[in-house]
């Protein structure tokens, strides 16, 4: 299988760094073609332009200025992302990724009876996320109602594709956790991705 693994943070020596070469490395040894697009090292610029905004509903969409990452992420068979969460949301570089590589005519199309969209990565048939968050699990649960994974779900992952492998591995608690507890999840990162079938 041949897997885009996005990372979304700053610091290349970041705990999602950490798990990014894991599940890389794991993938990799399981048999998997993995593409890893660092979005920060690759200085992806999450900013939709004014040409994108006006454009977006013309036939087809302008994709010329993210085409590279497109063809990767057309390329795919599942997308692996891996960001911490900050303030219950995506950091903004991932949400900048979603906005100008998932367009029209790429991850999706306007249905032309209007209101609804057409999936359209049906290449994609797995999208899992590792993430982490600073708050404990009952803040991200029940106070936030775990927004998102609620967005990744429901609002990109089932308007992208159809009948695909959606799993959320989170690390809560993160600003306090000690170091046994971030192995264990690099552990648990580890044999999830080890579980994945070519």
């Amino acid at each position: 299988m041949r897997i885009l693994l996005v990372l979304a943070h700053p610091l290349e020596d970041s705990f999602a760094a950490a798990v990014a070469k894991t599940a890389e490395e794991t993938l990799v040894a399981g048999g998997h073609q993995v593409d890893l697009l660092d979005l920060y090292r690759e200085n992806f610029d999450p900013r939709l332009s004014e040409a994108e905004r006006r454009g977006y509903f013309d036939q087809p969409y302008d994709t010329s200025a993210v085409e590279e990452i497109v063809a990767r992420l057309q390329a795919a068979d599942g997308l692996v992302l891996v960001f911490p969460q900050w303030w219950f949301n995506f950091p903004a570089i991932l949400k900048g990724f979603f906005d100008r590589a998932f367009a029209p005519g790429i991850a999706f199309r306007h249905d032309s009876a209007g209101g609804r969209i057409v999936p359209q990565l049906s290449n994609i048939r797995l999208f899992w996320a590792l993430t982490t968050t600073g708050s404990p699990w009952w803040v991200v649960h029940l106070y936030m109602g775990n927004p998102v994974r609620r967005l990744l779900k429901r609002g990109i992952a089932a308007f992208c594709s159809k009948r695909l492998d959606f799993r959320m591995l989170t690390l809560h608690d993160m600003d306090r956790i000690s170091q046994a507890r971030r192995l264990a999840h690099l552990a648990r990162i580890r044999n999830t991705m080890a579980a994945l079938s070519l």
